[in-house]
């Protein structure tokens, strides 16, 4: 049994970069990847901004043409975010056992623009013209069944359905795998729902901001906040015990998930505060780290005021006014759904190795009462721990502690 999962492999599909170098170049360089929406005229809409993921052809990347009319583009990137991860693991497919390496993915939305398509042909076609395969490609646990089925495993397999904290909730279930004697996990999130149905269901959330303006759309932190924008995208890794990976010959990797913790939130009826402090604190313990352990702090945030005013407060009390650095490179991307706090745990990940925080981008004036360190441009500092927040609509906080190699 062990208590520690580590990263030996990750993909990354992201509006800011398709793979690791390009998603690191553009975060570093503090390049924002958000823009008018092109996957549907959104002049209809309120909103008009979104995070897309550009030139993706999923023929390109290996996706086989059996496979195209049965997917959602969504699971199109996690199929090939899983091949990339697997690859970056080194894990050859010979080499993996059918029953001792499982898949956990988190999912906010499923197959909506499928979906989509599918309800768009029953009404103005009839029900002989909807395909049989929405079935399954609309549903919330397709990417975990479609890598399972790429890849050969039949280890553990599930979904996590926790909005925004899904991403860090399916490699806290993938660490429990570990501990289980599974030998290995894909697990992270990718998603998305670039359609009109998909779109119409984040509206009504009555979170999207409606500004036009891509460089101040999305600010938070900042007096200007009105809301978030929403991306896709996200992160799925290859976790495996130390053991594990060092009886395959691995020496080195990413990091390690060193701690965990969710809360939930009380209803907002209630006036009681906000349980992300408390994830936090209770992340920390399980990593057996103090507060003064942790270099930087990769924010949820949410780009709402009173949500940031929580989370502000959440980490002043935990690390003390301006006592850690605070970034939110989501900036850039949007908010992912599920794929959000995946994405930004690889990017901890890729911090501590390179030693440089990102920045948070376009904030122009953060809000002094915060009394956070946030991080505007690009720091170059020695990272040995960091520590991922997120909040999924409905009430869900996760708090992840990542650290290098230890």
């Amino acid at each position: 049994m062990t208590s520690t999962a580590v990263i030996t492999g990750m993909g990354i599909l992201a509006p800011t970069g398709l793979g690791t170098a390009d998603h690191w170049s553009s975060t570093l360089a503090g390049r924002t990847a958000i823009g008018p929406i092109s996957r549907f005229d959104p002049d209809r809409y309120p909103s008009r901004l979104a995070g897309e993921i550009g030139d993706f052809d999923p023929k390109a990347h290996g996706i086989p043409n059996r496979l195209l009319p049965q997917t959602d583009h969504m699971t199109r990137l996690a199929l090939v975010a899983a091949e990339w991860a697997v690859e970056d693991a080194g894990v050859k497919p010979g080499e993996l056992t059918e029953y001792g390496i499982g898949v956990v993915t988190a999912s906010s939305a499923g197959g909506f623009a499928f979906g989509h398509r599918e309800l768009h042909n029953l009404w103005s076609k009839g029900p002989e013209h909807v395909s049989a395969y929405q079935s399954f490609a609309w549903f919330y646990a397709v990417n975990t069944g479609q890598i399972s089925i790429r890849h050969g495993l039949r280890g553990p397999g599930g979904v996590v359905v926790t909005e925004q904290a899904g991403g860090l909730d399916a490699v806290a279930k993938a660490r429990r795998h570990l501990r289980d004697d599974v030998h290995m996990v894909i697990a992270g999130g990718v998603d998305g729902s670039p359609s009109p149905w998909g779109w119409v269901a984040q509206l009504a959330g009555g979170r999207i901001s409606t500004v036009d303006d891509p460089e101040r759309a999305y600010l938070p932190f900042d007096a200007d906040a009105s809301g978030h924008v929403p991306g896709e995208g996200g992160a799925l890794f290859v976790l495996e015990s130390p053991e594990s990976a060092r009886a395959r010959g691995v020496r080195s990797w990413y990091g390690e998930i060193a701690g965990y913790a969710s809360t939930f939130d009380p209803p907002p009826a209630t006036g009681r505060p906000s349980n992300l402090r408390r994830a936090a604190e209770l992340a920390l313990a399980d990593a057996a780290l103090e507060p003064g352990d942790i270099d930087v702090v990769f924010a949820d945030a949410a780009g709402i005021p009173e949500l940031d005013r929580a989370e502000a407060d959440a980490v002043r009390e935990v690390f003390g006014p301006h006592g850690v650095p605070v970034t939110a490179p989501k900036t850039m991307t949007g908010r992912l759904g599920a794929g959000g706090a995946a994405l930004d745990l690889a990017t901890a990940v890729l911090s501590i190795r390179d030693g440089v925080i990102p920045p948070t981008a376009n904030v122009r004036q953060p809000v002094p009462e915060y009394g956070i360190d946030l991080v505007l441009g690009r720091r170059d500092v020695p990272v040995s721990a960091a520590l991922v927040l997120a909040r999924g609509h409905g009430g869900f906080n996760a708090a992840t502690v990542v650290t290098r190699q230890r």
